[in-house]
């Protein structure tokens, strides 16, 4: 699973330029990302007329649910295809959701310890997304959004069963691709990050609360805390 992530504002803006557009004015780089907030997302944009930058509340809720309806975080990869939540955004509704790193728990005895994940050179990659629209009473739309999960790699899995399919530049304009509808068309995509382009580091349990979004979510723990010896998975 994902469930919180980083995404600081001159990454950002990186993305978001090599694809043509400009970054919203108004973001402030985020720490600490969690389900239910607004989070920038790029995807194409209607009557094929290039691409888009859209705020989408994370947790995804199908067009077809029920008022009240569970909203879900994340996708799995494996039903995607399959999954009535889940089927019809995969075919016609994919986005890109632009990161800096994200955060996983490792669950040791009753303590939940954080790590953070990130590319080896702290470059800016994107989450695979996927988003729906949905009619409110008083005639607006609540657009929401999933990321997608799938099985771990090697860095990840000593931490967690799952992590978020990451989409790099040359993966993009196929992810975004209005005309590629065919399940199989994407299902390549949606495999684990090599293992090499995935390091990680213990942080300290700050970033367990949404009440911290600075960068004190990226300090190391304090020595002499639970868990605060860190062990090799990748970090260079």
């Amino acid at each position: 699973m994902c469930c919180r992530y980083v995404l600081l504002k001159e990454h950002l803006a990186e993305i978001v330029h090599k694809l043509g557009l400009e970054p919203p004015a108004e973001f402030a780089s985020r720490f600490n990302l969690a389900p239910g907030q607004l989070i920038p997302a790029v995807r194409a944009a209607p009557a094929g007329t290039g691409l888009e930058i859209a705020r989408l509340n994370w947790g995804l809720i199908p067009a077809w649910a029920s008022p009240g309806s569970e909203r879900r975080p994340n996708a799995r990869a494996e039903t995607l295809a399959s999954k009535p939540s889940f089927r019809d955004a995969f075919r016609t509704r994919r986005c890109l959701l632009p990161a800096s790193g994200f955060y996983e728990w490792e669950k040791i005895g009753k303590a939940r310890l954080p790590w953070l994940f990130r590319s080896p050179g702290s470059q800016p990659f994107c989450l695979a997304g996927i988003w729906e629209s949905r009619s409110l009473p008083d005639g607006t739309h609540l657009e929401t959004c999933a990321v997608i999960t799938s099985e771990p790699n090697a860095v990840m899995r000593p931490i967690h069963h799952r992590m978020p399919v990451i989409l790099l530049r040359d993966q993009f304009d196929r992810w975004l691709d209005p005309r590629a509808t065919r399940p199989e068309d994407m299902e390549p995509l949606l495999g684990p990050a090599p293992n090499g382009s995935l390091a990680a580091v213990r942080v300290g349990t700050r970033v367990n609360s949404t009440a911290f979004d600075n960068e004190s979510c990226l300090l190391p723990p304090e020595p002499g805390t639970e868990g605060a010896a860190q062990f090799d998975l990748g970090l260079g």
